[in-house]
């Protein structure tokens, strides 16, 4: 689903500084934790991707998705 999300952002001119956790060898899971508790708490169903515009969490995959197809993404953006 991180893949999915990178290619609508690249397909919309954005290009996203990705960290992947996956990669992090001392603190990818304190991390990866961090991220699951933040998503369980704004009632997102994935921790990753966690997508953060202008500092902000915005949610996951599904949330990204729903706002692309809403129209709210693009203004976030911009």
């Amino acid at each position: 689903m991180c893949h999915t999300v990178k290619v609508l952002f690249e397909g919309i001119g954005v290009h996203p500084i990705v960290h992947e956790i996956d990669q992090i060898s001392n603190e990818g899971k304190n991390i990866e934790k961090a991220l699951m508790a933040l998503a369980a708490g704004s009632g997102s169903t994935a921790a990753v991707p966690a997508v953060f515009i202008g500092g902000a969490y915005v949610g996951s995959t599904n949330e990204v998705m729903s706002m692309h197809l809403s129209g709210s993404l693009l203004p976030l953006l911009l």
